[in-house]
């Protein structure tokens, strides 16, 4: 079965940074959930060709969602290609590591970008998609926070800044953003992502300490996202993601 032979009322998801790691794998479980899934990244089409597979009739497009009405594009092409829009997620953002106790480092610049790409493009991406998802009856918002958010860490000031932001955000939308439409947020710990390659000192003391002992999936985390979608009475809420390490005094 093509898109074009599936019935208008198949629902359809959008994920905003979906190319690599927590996004690429929440598209994927949208997929095998039966949605039709438009995956927004950076990236060329061509390095995403593997991924696009593994997504029958996906739909890609690249987008710099650092440029104001970028987000109003991807929901309008979606639109434009299957009429409607159920779900989305928010997966993609900007780090930078920088020690907590070096605030030289943290530049205007370094404070821009992030707050830019962590809260200001969401918010961006949730006045685009409110349209859609109200006509949907059942839409679904999903925002892919951090764990230094909830909690002291994180891997700047800045960035852990902006996720408890986006975090609160998503509280007080859940309280407007009803009947039709259902806001959440999800605070992953260490997951295995190309984001946090190479941080084999962290990834020893989380599996050392956590109560689960052993960092986290993409697949631990879409596994949560996806039930925000289903959840049809749950809103303005964050989960924690962690394997219980934020339990550990």
């Amino acid at each position: 079965m093509t898109q074009n032979d599936r019935p208008a009322t198949t629902p359809v998801a959008i994920v905003f940074g979906g190319s690599s790691g927590i996004g690429a794998e929440t598209a994927r479980r949208f997929a095998a959930a039966g949605h039709r899934v438009a995956i927004v990244g950076s990236r060329p089409r061509t390095e995403v060709e593997g991924l696009m597979a593994e997504v029958p009739d996906g739909l890609y497009l690249q987008a710099d969602l650092s440029l104001t009405g970028s987000p109003a594009s991807v929901v309008e092409a979606v639109l434009t290609a299957w009429g409607r829009v159920d779900a989305v997620v928010y997966s993609a953002g900007a780090t930078v590591r920088i020690p907590h106790s070096d605030l030289t480092a943290v530049t205007d610049e370094v404070w821009e970008r992030i707050l830019l790409m962590n809260l200001r493009v969401p918010w961006r991406v949730i006045q685009a998609v409110e349209p859609a998802l109200r006509k949907s009856g059942d839409g679904s918002i999903t925002i892919v926070g951090a764990l230094a958010g909830v909690d002291v860490g994180g891997s700047s000031i800045p960035y852990a800044v902006s996720k408890a932001a986006v975090h609160h955000m998503c509280k007080l939308l859940g309280g407007v953003l009803g009947p039709e439409i259902r806001i959440n947020a999800v605070a992953p710990g260490l997951i295995d992502t190309p984001w946090t390659e190479g941080w084999d000192a962290l990834r020893s003391t989380v599996v050392k300490t956590a109560p689960l002992a052993r960092t986290g999936t993409p697949r631990d985390v879409a596994d949560v996202v996806l039930g925000f979608a289903s959840s049809r009475y749950v809103t303005g809420q964050v989960v924690v993601v962690d394997g219980g390490l934020s339990l550990v005094p």
